[in-house]
């Protein structure tokens, strides 16, 4: 798949829980190739670091060497970023605190930039995505759980450890439904596709239900499960009344796979940050779909190289 040779280029890696992708992806973001597989995480921490870096090899190996400028790796959970290390990750159990970017780099002898999965994802929906013209968003990530990604002048926002943008553990409902992470009333645990089960259950609608079916349900009518995603608007509408006053942002997206349900908990997220953000009533705030789906790590992992790289020069 891969024709321009000579085109600089770099590597994006998406480690997640179940799947391992690397893309080569070239400086003026068109994907040249891309490879997908399991993570294998049952078979131990050394032998999913060896998918990783045999994935990555394979992409170097078809676009030649010299024109790689590095390799980004989005992965789930706290990065340590200055370290290169996971520091804490439900989904990668054995790999907290290690050394991953170094261990990589050893093996390849190329830099490794490290980057929590939601972060590379907003990234890449700045570089070629529904952000590229703006310099300043807010991503927040949908899924089983719910992350996001905070870009500010063109950069990831990351605090002073990494762990900036952590939108799901907000409190969006004081006493609310407890969290793992010792919390009440954090927006995952009222606005996830986990939420969405969690209170269709509760509305006794099955007990083996997915988010797709409680959507399923609320498509054709049934009043409980549009109760579920109404919760989960208000949820977000809160959540975003919140983001939108402290930051004063232009884009606000979000992304994940409950987008589908979008004209089901749209109107009342956009009720409760109409009534809840004195700054969205006033500015031309947008709070938008993001585009570029499940590949949007992918970018912004290989987007990152070439972001060090100006940083260098």
């Amino acid at each position: 798949m891969i024709a321009a040779a000579m085109t600089e280029y770099s590597i994006g890696v998406d480690l997640g829980g179940t799947n391992l992708r690397a893309a080569a992806i070239s400086r003026d973001g068109a994907m040249l190739d891309k490879i997908g597989g399991s993570t294998h995480l049952s078979a131990g921490r050394d032998a999913v670091v060896a998918d990783i870096v045999g994935a990555i090899r394979t992409m170097r190996d078809k676009a030649g060497g010299a024109r790689l400028m590095g390799v980004g790796i989005g992965v789930p959970g706290f990065i340590e970023i200055e370290k290169g290390l996971i520091v804490g990750s439900n989904n990668l159990p054995g790999f907290d605190g290690f050394p991953v970017r170094d261990e990589i780099e050893k093996h390849l002898g190329t830099r490794v930039i490290l980057e929590n999965d939601a972060n590379a994802a907003a990234m890449g929906e700045k570089w070629i995505g529904a952000g590229r013209e703006v310099q300043d968003l807010v991503l927040l990530t949908l899924g089983t759980g719910i992350g996001g990604g905070i870009i500010s002048g063109g950069r990831i926002l990351h605090g002073f450890v990494g762990m900036a943008g952590e939108f799901g553990h907000m409190t969006v409902v004081p006493n609310g439904n407890p969290c793992g992470c010792g919390n009440y009333g954090c927006l995952e645990k009222h606005a996830s596709a986990t939420a969405i089960v969690a209170m269709a259950r509760m509305l006794s609608l099955g007990e083996d239900l997915t988010s797709e079916a409680v959507y399923q349900l609320a498509e054709a009518g049934n009043a409980k499960a549009k109760m579920c995603f109404r919760a989960m608007g208000e949820a977000l509408g809160i959540a975003l009344a919140n983001l939108i006053n402290v930051f004063n942002f232009p884009l606000f997206l979000l992304s994940g796979g409950v987008l589908a349900a979008w004209d089901l908990f749209a109107p009342p997220m956009m009720e409760q940050i109409e009534l809840r953000s004195f700054t969205y009533r006033n500015v031309h705030t947008r709070v938008e779909k993001a585009t570029l789906g499940n590949e949007a790590g992918l970018f912004g992992a290989a987007y990152l190289p070439f972001l060090q790289q100006r940083a260098d020069s």
